[in-house]
C-alpha cells in the first residue's frame, strides 16, 4: 500500500518505517523539515499543529497517525500542556482537513492514543470497554479518539491506546533504567501501581496487524499481556542490569519536582490495563513475557 505516517522521525516511527519498508509498501513521512527520513519512499513537508497540509502527492491509501507533543520531558505548565492537547487534538482535525481534500480518501487509518484513557484505577482490570477516567491525560485521549473518529467518514479508524513503550532509543525505558545502572534504582513511590508495558516491535506488529485486518476499528489496548506492578518492574530491571533496585523514590519529592499533576499521572497512576482487543483480532505477541520484553529492550 501506499502508507502515509506523520511522526514518521519519531521513536515508534523510525522502527515502523523500516518494518513497513521491509514489507515492500510505499512510505510516505509527513515531517516538519525537509530533510529525508530514513526508511521513507519520500516526504510530505509542513506542521499539523499549524494547519491542513496538501497531501495530494502522497495520495495514500493508508495512514498511521503518530504525531504529537512528548507528554514526558518538561514540567506541565499551563503553556505545556495546551501544546499536548493542541498537538494532538488539533493536529487530527488538521489531518482530517488534508484528507478530506484528496479525489480518493484512505481506506484505512491508525492513530495513537494512550492508556492514560483510563486515567488511575488502582487494580481494576481494564479493557477497550472500561468507561474513561479523570484527568488531564484522560481528557486529552478522549478529545483526540473523538478527533480521529472523523478523519475517514467512508473508512475505518483504530485508536491504539499505548501503554509504557519498551525500547533503548526513547520512550520511558531509559530514564526509567538511568538510576539502576548508577545504583540508585528502586520503585516509584509505594511501588503498587500497575504499569501496562508494550515492546516497541510489538507495538509496530500491532499498526500493521490493524492495517491488514478488515475489521479491525475502534479502540485497542496497545499493551503486552501481563501488566506488572511498578515494584516488580523495579525487581526485574534490576535484575536485567545486575544492579540492587531498594533505593524507591518518594511520592513527595516526586511532586515537589515534577508538580503534584504531572507525577500522579504519569508515575503514580495505576492502569491494569489488557490486550482484549488485540486478542480477539488475532495478534500474535512477539514478546508475551515480560522478562523477555524488558530484556530484549535494555539489551538491543
Amino acid at each position: 500500500m501506499r502508507i502515509l505516517v506523520t511522526g514518521a522521525s519519531g521513536f515508534i516511527g523510525q522502527r515502523l518505517l523500516g518494518q513497513l519498508a521491509g514489507e515492500r509498501h510505499e512510505v510516505w513521512a509527513l515531517t516538519r523539515d525537509s530533510r529525508p527520513v530514513t526508511g521513507a519512499s519520500a516526504t510530505v513537508v509542513g506542521d499539523l499543529a499549524r494547519g491542513p497540509i496538501d497531501v495530494k502527492a502522497a495520495a495514500p491509501e493508508a495512514v498511521v497517525h503518530l504525531a504529537g507533543e512528548p507528554v514526558a520531558g518538561h514540567r506541565w505548565s499551563g503553556e505545556r500542556k495546551a501544546r499536548i492537547r493542541d498537538s494532538r487534538v488539533l493536529g487530527t482535525r488538521h489531518l482530517a482537513e488534508s484528507l478530506a481534500s484528496l479525489a480518493v480518501p484512505p481506506s484505512v487509518a491508525v492513530v495513537a492514543s494512550g492508556v492514560g484513557y483510563y486515567g488511575d484505577r488502582g487494580d481494576e482490570l481494564l479493557t477497550e470497554t472500561s468507561a474513561k477516567g479523570e484527568g488531564f491525560l484522560a481528557d486529552v485521549c478522549e478529545a483526540w479518539e473523538a478527533e480521529a473518529e472523523k478523519l475517514l467518514p467512508a473508512g475505518r479508524v483504530v485508536s491504539l491506546r499505548l501503554g509504557f513503550v519498551l525500547g533503548k532509543r526513547g520512550g520511558g525505558l531509559p530514564p526509567l533504567a538511568r538510576p539502576f545502572r548508577l545504583f540508585a534504582g528502586g520503585p516509584i513511590g509505594g511501588g503498587r501501581q500497575w504499569m501496562s508495558w508494550i515492546h516497541l516491535d510489538d507495538v509496530c506488529g500491532l499498526v500493521r496487524h490493524a492495517l491488514a485486518r478488515d475489521d479491525a476499528r475502534g479502540p485497542v489496548n496497545a499493551v503486552g499481556p501481563e501488566p506488572l506492578r511498578n515494584r516488580d518492574v523495579a525487581k526485574l530491571v534490576g535484575r536485567i542490569l545486575g544492579r540492587p533496585s531498594f533505593l524507591p523514590v518518594p511520592a513527595p519529592a516526586l511532586r515537589l519536582l515534577l508538580g503534584s499533576q504531572m507525577a500522579r499521572e504519569l508515575l503514580l497512576a495505576s492502569q491494569r490495563v489488557l490486550p482484549e482487543r488485540a486478542r480477539a483480532l488475532g495478534y500474535e505477541f512477539l514478546f508475551p513475557d515480560p522478562e523477555a520484553a524488558f530484556r530484549a529492550a535494555l539489551e538491543e
